[in-house]
């Protein structure tokens, strides 16, 4: 889709004969945080990255130390976790509500020790995490709130007090990561990825870090890393961007039809009370695999999301040896995704509710 546009900007970048931090890059950047709705937007190289930035940035701030504790959802791809601990920091894991599959917020403020420094929310699936209590347990115990925006671009939290003017994911809490893998809503031709904020501080050591520790050629301030976007994957998100909220409807308009047309007691259909773009259309089922058989056998392709969850992998076998998270452990098991996209036509998701209505395991 928009390909020649897409061949345009390339071939602009191409032309320039500039490859890295140069015009694509700077007019990205000021187009997606005005999107967003932040006075920053830095482009680094992924997601990991963005949420990993974010975390060396409050470290080097004195926000937090070695050791401080960051509550983060047990439900979540492995990223946000890595990146918690490739900073030293320790992950404290809070189940997911069955309603929402997203963090149990009733759950949040028990996790609470005097060691934690930030609250990490993840908009999983492309469903708002955020809730007003959430605001309030972080303010009330002084945490930052850090938002994994991997896999919700463009998706919005209304408040209360001002209906007529949601606010995108991604500046709700204090720093955002935001992942382009091509997969995504707003996905590259490779990888990338982004931090927003309102910091400016923040945003100024976030940049320094990702540019080697540096602000000035060959004088480093941090021990910094080597993480940016490239002047290709700019120019390109940069045209993808003005179709997001187009496509993004698409995808809401298919995710209806599964809502509105499924009706099998065996399957668990995701409840639309908060704002979702549908990165994925997750349903449950226990009889999972069985039903991803059918599917497929019937023509249509399924993901799961994710079959092991954080606390099970091998990797950290040692810090969660006998963690309980009953919901998650659920997720897991059950959790397939229903194709769900804006290149999907209406009489395709009619088929797959038809197909889903009609199976028996």
């Amino acid at each position: 889709m928009h390909d020649a546009e897409l061949r345009q900007a390339v071939g602009r970048v191409f032309d320039s004969g500039w490859y890295l931090k140069g015009e694509a890059t700077r007019l990205f950047e000021q187009h997606y945080a005005e999107y967003i709705g932040t006075r920053h937007c830095i482009g680094c190289g992924n997601g990991l990255d963005a949420l990993t930035l974010i975390l060396r940035g409050y470290m080097e701030l004195g926000v937090m130390a070695p050791g401080d504790e960051v509550i983060v959802p047990a439900t979540t791809f492995i990223a946000s976790i890595l990146a918690i601990t490739d900073c030293g920091l320790r992950p404290v894991l809070v189940d997911a509500s069955p309603d929402t599959l997203q963090i149990d917020d009733s759950l949040i403020e028990a996790a609470i020790t005097g060691r934690t420094r930030a609250l990490m929310i993840v908009h999983l699936y492309g469903r708002c995490a955020y809730t007003p209590l959430i605001g309030d347990i972080c303010r009330k115990h002084h945490l930052k709130l850090i938002e994994d925006n991997a896999q919700a671009h463009g998706c919005r939290f209304m408040y209360a007090e001002s209906p007529s003017q949601p606010r995108r994911t991604g500046s709700l809490g204090d720093a955002a990561g935001h992942s382009f893998y091509p997969g995504k809503n707003l996905g590259a031709l490779g990888d990338a990825g982004a931090v927003t904020t309102d910091d400016d501080n923040l945003a100024e050591v976030i940049r320094a870090i990702a540019n080697y520790g540096s602000r000035e050629k060959y004088v480093h301030l941090y021990q910094g890393r080597n993480s940016r976007i490239d002047e290709l994957q700019a120019a390109m998100l940069d045209v993808k961007l003005r179709y997001l909220d187009a496509e993004n409807q698409r995808r809401k308009e298919i995710a209806s039809i599964y809502i509105n047309k499924v009706e099998n007691s065996l399957l668990s259909i995701p409840n639309p009370d908060r704002d979702s773009v549908w990165h994925i259309f997750p349903i449950l089922c226990p009889q999972r695999d069985t039903l991803q058989r059918y599917l497929l056998d019937n023509g249509v392709q399924t993901q799961v999301h994710y079959p092991i969850p954080p606390h099970r992998q091998q990797c950290y076998r040692q810090a969660w040896p006998s963690l309980s998270l009953p919901v998650t452990e659920l997720i897991s098991a059950q959790e397939l995704s229903l194709p769900c996209h804006q290149a999907m036509t209406t009489e395709e998701a009619g088929t797959i509710a038809s197909l889903l209505n009609d199976f028996r395991p």
